[in-house]
């Protein structure tokens, strides 16, 4: 009886991530010497709770076709089989293996998929409320050619600068 009671109390207190949508407004820049611009189109979900990490998740995607760099030109070979191909891989995914935390932040660790190559990637995750919403940011570097984005040369750097910012609103 005793054991039921404490097992039956723990699973009450059990705390739960919280679902939250994004929001407009959300960033995801990559920067260099050259090429710099954004993802426009991101979609995803996202499931968070500094008391349950466990239970805490990102699963998102960024449209390849939704590439700004500033330049027409530049976009359409993005998107060529050269760069990014995105015919056959036609979004960037994240999913989220584990979240720690690091400090007053945390360092979200996932698979990283473009081009059809997947990798495990650790990046820094900032988190800012306001009211119920939240805000999502951090910066790390991205090496293009583990990924088998373009080729190596003199004009385009391997390693990309990603900066984003996620605003979030509880669903």
């Amino acid at each position: 009886m005793v054991a039921s009671l404490i097992l039956l109390t723990s699973a009450t207190m059990a705390v739960n991530a919280v679902d939250y949508k994004i929001k407009d407004g959300h960033t995801i820049q990559f920067k260099s010497k050259d090429p710099t611009g954004v993802f426009k189109t991101m979609k995803g979900t996202i499931k968070f709770d500094e008391a349950d990490l466990d239970g805490s998740k990102f699963d998102l995607t960024f449209d390849v076709s939704s590439i700004s760099t500033g330049n027409g030109m530049m976009n359409k070979k993005a998107q060529t089989a050269e760069w990014f191909d995105a015919t056959k891989y036609p979004q960037i995914k994240f999913v989220s293996t584990k979240i720690v935390k690091a400090g007053n932040d945390y360092t979200v660790t996932g698979k990283l998929t473009i081009k059809g190559v997947t990798k495990e990637k650790s990046v820094p995750l900032k988190v800012v409320k306001s009211g119920t919403d939240l805000t999502f940011s951090g910066s790390f570097i991205v090496n293009r050619m583990d990924f088998k984005v373009g080729k190596t040369s003199d004009a385009v750097p391997n390693n990309m600068n990603i900066n984003y910012s996620i605003p979030v609103a509880k669903k």
